[in-house]
């Protein structure tokens, strides 16, 4: 089966993916589509492909079967649920939705349809994130005690159409917060069941969060949560947007079990294993970092540009080897179109091939319901002063479609 997709949503982050899907083998046709005609048309323009006029335009033409969906992030949940039920294939940005219930919409709709829902989220194939499940699923750390992961994107890294647009920039950061749980829970292979947070309400001038200055009536541009996980141990996790950092943005900065851990900082990547003395350290970051970034490791000003993200974007490192292998030919042939950390291809093959064959995808509904969930929980803790409140989970698949 070749697909016929639909992408909707001509944004800056949109056109990473145009051609992804263009190349792809299982898909056989492209088309964009914008509520702004003038970004659509660029799109048009830059890639060579055809316009389709609007959301429902696309539902309602049977052949599209595949819908991509790079809108707002607010807007995923209820246009996801739509596109399913008009029996059309799911692609979709992160994150899921906004609420826990529009997420166990999108699960009862991808049961009642069988069509394929995915939710690209990049950062489980982050080296630092395949590392450690990697390691953790050989035993090298023992029974999973306490984590770190964390997604620190600055306000000023942002740009300003983005800041101007209200609904985007001051949504509350653990509303959007698979960058940070997913990373860690993936490696683990758990989900968190209870979580309690704290917020940093945003006290600089021309603030987009506050009361009355949002939609969302969001204070807080910085969140800070503990999460219980299902194995008994204890994720800590944070969301920031007004911090003074850059890159990775996305990280897991500490990963301790009962016989060993990870630790990382800048481009440095450690681990330690438990002995009868003491422990073993092992420096691991030439299997972590990208290739590109390890040739690099003797310059002078080496930290400062890692810190500024010079190599973070479309290399692959050696703990991304086997994934790199099982991509078709025609995405190894464009290296240049790939970023954050070298995962939109994988993301892109990932659910195109599921698609296709009719299969479940890697990050598939009750997946990225895990991964979203503990965030819009954490927030309402957040606004509770910190108070524990448990995590709704909607389980696993019952099999393949």
């Amino acid at each position: 089966m070749k697909l016929h997709i639909a992408v909707i949503g001509c944004g800056d982050f949109a056109q990473s993916f145009v051609p992804l899907f263009q190349a792809h083998p299982d898909v056989e046709s492209v088309c964009v589509c914008d509520i702004i005609p003038e970004k659509a048309q660029a799109y048009a323009e830059k890639f060579g492909v055809p316009i389709c006029p609007s959301f429902e335009d696309a539902l309602g033409d049977p052949a599209i079967d595949t819908v991509a969906i790079f809108t707002q992030r607010h807007l995923h949940g209820p246009m996801v649920t739509k596109a399913l039920y008009a029996g059309k294939h799911v692609y979709s940005a992160v994150p899921m939705a906004t609420t826990p219930e529009e997420c166990g919409e999108i699960i009862e709709a991808v049961k009642t349809t069988g069509k394929c829902y995915m939710m690209g989220e990049t950062c489980i194939y982050y080296p630092c994130s395949m590392y450690c499940r990697k390691a953790y699923e050989r035993g090298e750390f023992g029974k999973f005690v306490y984590g770190e992961s964390q997604y620190f994107h600055d306000l000023s890294h942002f740009p300003k159409s983005f800041l101007n647009d209200r609904p985007n920039s001051a949504l509350p950061p653990f509303f959007y917060p698979t960058h940070s749980t997913a990373m860690l829970l993936y490696a683990i292979g758990e989900h968190a069941v209870k979580v309690s947070t704290v917020g940093y309400k945003d006290t600089e001038e021309n603030t987009p969060y506050a009361v009355g200055e949002n939609p969302w009536d969001n204070e807080f541009s910085n969140e800070f949560s503990l999460m219980q996980l299902s194995g008994g141990g204890t994720a800590r996790i944070s969301e920031c947007r007004r911090i003074g950092y850059k890159a990775p943005s996305s990280f897991i900065s500490g990963f301790y079990g009962t016989k060993g851990s990870y630790q990382f900082n800048n481009a440095q990547h450690l681990v330690t294993k438990l002995t009868s003395t003491g422990v073993d350290l092992t420096d691991v970051s030439d299997q972590v970092n990208p290739y590109m970034m390890t040739e690099h490791k003797g310059d002078a000003d080496f930290k400062q540009k890692v810190a500024n993200h010079t190599w973070q974007w479309n290399g692959f490192s050696p703990v991304q080897d086997d994934e790199y292998a099982r991509l078709p030919q025609s995405f190894k042939d464009m290296p240049s179109k790939n970023g954050h950390m070298a995962s939109h291809q994988l993301l892109i093959d990932d659910f195109c091939t599921a698609a296709a064959e009719g299969k479940l995808p890697k990050v598939h509904a009750w997946l990225a319901a895990r991964f979203t969930i503990p965030g819009l929980v954490a927030h309402e803790s957040a606004k509770q002063g910190g108070v524990l409140l448990d995590i709704p989970d909607y389980g696993e698949p019952d099999s393949l479609l």
